[in-house]
This record gives C-alpha cells, structure tokens and sequence, in this order.
C-alpha cells in the first residue's frame, strides 16, 4: 500500500492524551495545557474524567466514548474533527487504546487523514516494567487473559512458545486463577505481581509463581493488578531441568521409592523446591483433567 500524506490538512486534530493511572500528579505539564486549549474531550468515563479535570481546573467541554458507545460515538467525533474541533480522548487511566478504548477512533481518524497526536503519559504497563526487576528488553504486553479457564490456558499456552517476560494486566476476582494457570502451563518463573501502582496503597510482590500464589493465599485480594512474568531458566540463560507433569512425576517417584502418593508429592517439592500444598493442588488438576 502506498504512504500518501495529505496536501491540506484538516483544521481539526486528534490528540491521544495519557492520564494518570492513580496519583493525580502523574500528568505532564503538555497534557494540562492540550486539556485546556481542545474544544472536547472524549472520556471513557465523564465522572471519573471530571475529578482530574476539576483538579486542574479544566473547563472542556467532555462526552462519553467507552467500549459501549464507540461504533457511534467515533464518526460523530470524527465529523466534529472535520469541521475544524480539536478532539481530545483519554481513558479512565493510562494511555487510552492501551487496553482500554480508543483503537476504533484512532484508526477511523488515520482514514479520514486527521492528524493524530499522542501526549504520552502513565502507563502501568511500562511502570510496573521499571520496577519489576525481570528482563525488559524483549515484553510481550498481552492486556487481560481471557475469563473463561479453557480460552485463558489456550492463551497462555501461547504465549510459553516465546521466551520473552510477559506482561498482563487482571482483575482481583480471577487473579488466582489466572497464577494458578499461568503456573500449571508456563511453569515455575519469576513473577512480580504489582498492585495499586501509583496510589497510596503500592506493593510489589515478588518471588516465583508458587511462592507469590502461597503468600497471597494468606490474604484478601484487592485492588488493581499488572503481572510481570519473567523468562523461562531456559531463556535466562540457566539450566533448566526437564519436568515431566505432576502426576507423571508422583508415578515414577511411587513406583522407584516404594512410597504412597503423599509421601512422593513431598520428596518431589523438595526436589522442585516448590511449597507442598501448590504441588498437591496441580496433581489434583491433572488428575481430573486425566479423568
């Protein structure tokens, strides 16, 4: 396809405008004065658009663009851009078409050879990176899992043919399960679990998938999760040795040591030095998976 660029543009632009993802001070000086100087403002959501708004004291006129609304809501925006309005978008946090909506009116402006500007701002994704501690050269950011099990596993399945980290984002219902599965299909990595990036109530966890799934049994769970999932030993560059499944292993050791399953599943967490109980649990989904 040929690259053209436009001869006369068009007197209205579209500026892509990131927020902050917690902390209200976590917005540059050019996203308050792009706020300012637009004649509207595309929010995903107007009531929690306004609390920063009024932070700033921002007058804009704003109105909804969210997932819901944006099959029509995006030409109505594109015709105001036509007719010489400067547009801003910004989602609830972060960096709008960053798992979040703004890809339909993005590309929909491209077509229509509106400029697109984007004033880059927060992001979890490249702030829970910086504090990770994992490998950042080569991400693969794959937004949030599927929900339902099968099409998660599927997913992540996937994903364990690159060795590059892994970056997801999840919400606290299905946290569990999701390190549950990323453990069964991607094994034992490194994990960084970050949570309520920016806001007053920070963490970072980090450790393995076991070791951080065992301390956040110990918890309730609450409030806004990025995963970093790190490399594979393989991919790190260490030894990795070959596992057979839970329950394969439990078998062999049964058979080669003369001991019950229980005892086994001990010898084999003491091998693979995973916690006991995260190995008991695998053996049993592998077990009614078998069945």
């Amino acid at each position: 396809m040929a690259v053209t660029a436009s001869s006369q543009a068009p007197a209205g632009k579209l500026f892509v405008v990131g927020t902050p993802i917690g902390n209200l001070e976590d917005i540059t000086l050019r996203a308050i004065r792009t706020l300012k100087s637009v004649d509207l403002i595309a929010c995903e959501d107007t009531r929690r658009a306004q609390k920063l708004l009024n932070h700033y004291g921002i007058k804009t006129r704003t109105v909804s663009y969210h997932s819901h609304n944006e099959i029509t809501r995006a030409p109505e925006l594109i015709l105001e851009m036509e007719e010489g309005s400067d547009v801003a978008l910004v989602s609830d946090a972060g960096m709008p078409s960053l798992s979040d909506p703004g890809y339909r009116l993005v590309h929909l402006a491209i077509r229509h050879k509106i400029p697109v500007i984007p004033i880059p701002g927060g992001s979890a994704l490249v702030t829970a990176l910086s504090a990770a501690g994992l490998p950042s050269d080569r991400v693969i950011f794959a937004g949030f899992l599927p929900s339902k099990k099968t099409a998660r596993q599927k997913a992540l399945k996937e994903l364990s043919l690159s060795n590059f980290t892994l970056v997801f984002y999840e919400a606290p219902h299905r946290l569990m399960e999701t390190l549950e599965d990323a453990l069964a299909v991607l094994g034992d990595r490194p994990l960084t679990v970050a949570r309520e990036l920016t806001k007053v109530h920070e963490e970072f966890l980090r450790g393995t998938i076991s070791e951080v799934l065992a301390a956040l049994r110990q918890r309730r769970v609450k409030g806004e999760f990025t995963l970093v999932i790190g490399p594979s030993d393989r991919a790190a560059g260490r030894p990795a040795e070959p596992r057979r499944s839970v329950r394969e292993e439990v078998q062999r050791v049964t058979k080669e040591q003369g001991v019950d399953e229980r005892t086994a599943l001990k010898v084999i967490a003491r091998a693979w030095r995973v916690p006991r109980s995260e190995l008991y649990r695998q053996w049993m989904r592998e077990k009614s998976l078998a069945r």
